[in-house]
């Protein structure tokens, strides 16, 4: 397979506070910086007065809220569609048991930059491979987007262009459930790797592009994508 160049520094522009789309019950990401390392936590958005603050749930570590006091600083990121933004904000209030969340100060000045429709992510995913003729193949998926993968086999599946349907599970969120993805998907490209040590297997690798995925699958794999890019940017390919 030939491999895709990594992806290029995407350019940073202003937003307003309207383009982020924001969703009451949406994810966000959460930075603290009271220490010489920002610290990431995730959090949930509960509600905004535009102009005045934001209301969020204090983040949860290790089953307790993090520590968190008026006036700390935080970077506050969130995805939305195809645009990764954030912007700089203050606490202003704590609200503390039962109720576990946090006034901030509304944004002034929000960044964003745009996804590449299909970033993709390294991954490490057993998966199921069916050919048209019905053989199913054990695989793993090394890599995933929202328009297809790469599939690392054992064995030879089929010729380019064809097409084979994929099987594989995904977490979901909230309670980390299990849920199988099942798209149809057309071969792209093959390549077979030889491993650097003269004693293991070939690998035959394949590049496949999905078909009419489902649109909760679509969504799921952009939350894939999203956590990777502000948690561990080393995993986008």
């Amino acid at each position: 397979m030939s491999s895709n160049p990594p992806p290029s520094e995407a350019k940073t522009q202003e937003y307003e506070f309207e383009q982020m789309n924001l969703q009451v019950g949406g994810r966000i990401q959460f930075i603290t910086h009271r220490t010489i390392k920002p610290i990431q936590h995730f959090s949930t958005l509960i509600g905004w007065v535009k102009d005045e603050y934001m209301i969020v749930k204090v983040p949860f570590e290790n089953g307790a809220p993090i520590a968190l006091n008026e006036g700390d600083k935080l970077t506050i990121r969130v995805f939305s569609g195809v645009n990764v933004c954030s912007f700089s904000c203050v606490v202003q209030r704590v609200f503390p048991r039962p109720l576990f969340y946090a006034h901030l100060s509304f944004p002034v000045s929000i960044q964003g930059t745009s996804l590449r429709a299909a970033m993709r992510v390294k991954v490490d995913i057993p998966a199921q491979v069916t050919t048209a003729a019905g053989t199913s193949t054990s695989v793993f998926l090394v890599n995933l987007s929202v328009s297809g993968a790469l599939i690392e086999s054992p064995k030879q599946l089929s010729d380019g262009d064809a097409q084979v349907a994929l099987s594989f599970y995904l977490i979901a969120q909230p309670g980390n459930r299990q849920v199988r993805v099942n798209p149809n998907a057309t071969i792209r490209n093959i390549n077979v790797v030889t491993p650097a040590s003269g004693d293991k297997p070939l690998v035959f690798t394949y590049g496949v592009q999905f078909i009419d995925l489902d649109p909760m699958h679509y969504t799921m794999l952009q939350n894939l994508t999203y956590e990777a890019l502000i948690a561990d940017r080393q995993k986008i390919v």
